[in-house]
C-alpha cells in the first residue's frame, strides 16, 4: 500500500472523491486521512463545496433577465479589477 503525503493527498482528492483510484491508492489515501486532521479537513470542505455547487441552477435554468444582470454584474466587478 502507498503512503502518501499531504502535497498527493491535495492533488488527488478530486480523484478520490470521484471513487476513481486503484485499491491500493484509495487505502493509501484512507489512511493519510485517518492520521492526518488538516487533510481529512480539507476534504470536508471539497465535498461541502461539490454539495453547494450541485445545489445551484444550471445556466439553462436560469431566466433570461438573470442571466444577463449576473454577467453584466460580473463584467463590472472584472473592469473595476475588484
Amino acid at each position: 500500500m502507498k503512503r502518501f503525503r499531504c502535497a498527493e493527498v491535495v492533488e488527488l482528492v478530486t480523484v478520490y472523491l470521484e471513487d476513481a483510484l486503484d485499491e491500493p491508492a484509495r487505502l493509501g489515501m484512507e489512511q493519510h486521512l485517518a492520521c492526518c486532521g488538516e487533510c481529512g479537513h480539507r476534504l470536508d470542505q471539497f465535498r461541502a463545496v461539490i454539495g453547494v455547487l450541485g445545489a445551484l441552477p444550471s445556466e439553462e435554468d436560469l431566466r433570461g433577465d438573470v442571466r444577463d444582470r449576473l454577467l453584466s454584474a460580473f463584467r463590472d466587478r472584472h473592469r473595476r479589477g475588484a
